[in-house]
């Protein structure tokens, strides 16, 4: 006998199928969908304007009466160096002096006496509510209403020799700076959840110890990322001490650019130096955010280095 031949097309289903079933099962491959991209055109052409403005920008700053010898050969100068480090000595120092202050107002406005809630509550409203550039001031003549500091059998002298150019940059920016990591650390504080401390006052710990030992470690994941910030924005509000004479990085590159008539140079000499700092501390605070989120992230962001690793190998392995 011959066999029957099966003249049933391809991707037909076969004769022996019953009515009414379902055909799709037996039908061929797809066809390949063929995807064309959306034209941003406005994008393209917001790109084109912005390159253009830029390359005027550059060309107004390369045309125009500025010696940039000038600037390679101050950059390094002595009298610059010397003022970048009492720059960062005034910002540590301020900041230091701001975070120790700024946790003891936050404790002191979460208390429940009423009396140290105000007094915080007023202090950070007069700091946070006047501008830094009035309180250095402010400081700087303080001897108009004190002539003299008497501290009894402590210290005594007149006020004026208290009154440093450095003294009054530091109490300036360090006593405005609490104010701010005061709210810094009240929210951080907040942050914990209760049951945290009734737990620890159910154990029998005092209210202190419970602080110590239990609120404050927790708080740090909130509080220490915004110190960071709070730190670099510190090095540029340095720069407002020029006014009470604390020879500072701006206050020393405009004083040999008035004595050289190159202002403008040395305005860039200062701008560098207070980019390359705040850049280093700005590398330091994202590994500290990093270093702090371990314990809220299940996956962290990719560190620069990481992101640049796996753009080169990725590259690769595709193309291989």
């Amino acid at each position: 006998m011959s066999d029957k031949l099966d003249k049933t097309p391809a991707g037909a289903p076969p004769e022996d199928t019953p009515p009414g079933a379902d055909d799709s099962a037996y039908a061929g491959p797809p066809e390949a969908i063929k995807a064309i991209p959306v034209r941003h055109w406005g994008r393209w052409v917001s790109g084109v304007v912005v390159v253009a403005l830029l390359a005027l920008l550059i060309n107004a700053f390369a045309n125009g009466d500025i010696q940039w010898s000038t600037v390679g050969d101050k950059i390094f100068d002595s009298t610059v160096v010397a003022g970048a480090g009492r720059t960062l000595l005034i910002s540590i120092l301020a900041m230091v002096l701001g975070v120790v202050l700024g946790i003891l107002l936050a404790v002191m406005r979460l208390s429940k006496n009423p009396v140290t809630s105000t007094v915080a509550w007023l202090y950070i409203w007069f700091f946070r509510g006047t501008p830094v550039y009035v309180q250095l001031l402010m400081w700087f003549n303080l001897a108009l209403i004190f002539p003299m500091l008497n501290l009894g059998p402590i210290y005594k002298d007149e006020m004026t020799d208290v009154m440093t150019p450095f003294m009054c940059a530091l109490l300036g920016l360090g006593l405005n700076e609490a104010a701010y990591m005061a709210e810094i650390c009240r929210a951080g504080l907040l942050a914990v959840d209760e049951g945290q401390t009734e737990a620890a006052h159910a154990l029998g710990m005092s209210h202190g110890k419970t602080l110590r030992r239990i609120v404050i470690p927790q708080a740090m994941r909130v509080i220490v990322p915004p110190t960071g910030n709070e730190f670099i924005n510190m090095l540029k509000t340095s720069s407002l001490v020029y006014v009470v004479t604390y020879n500072e990085l701006l206050r020393s590159t405009s004083v040999i650019g008035s004595s050289s008539f190159a202002v403008m140079e040395l305005l860039f000499v200062a701008s560098i130096w207070y980019l390359v700092m705040t850049s280093i501390f700005s590398v330091f605070q994202y590994y500290l955010e990093r270093y702090y989120a371990r314990g809220s992230s299940r996956s962290l962001p990719p560190t620069v280095f990481q992101k640049i690793r796996s753009h080169l190998f990725g590259s690769s392995r595709s193309t291989a």
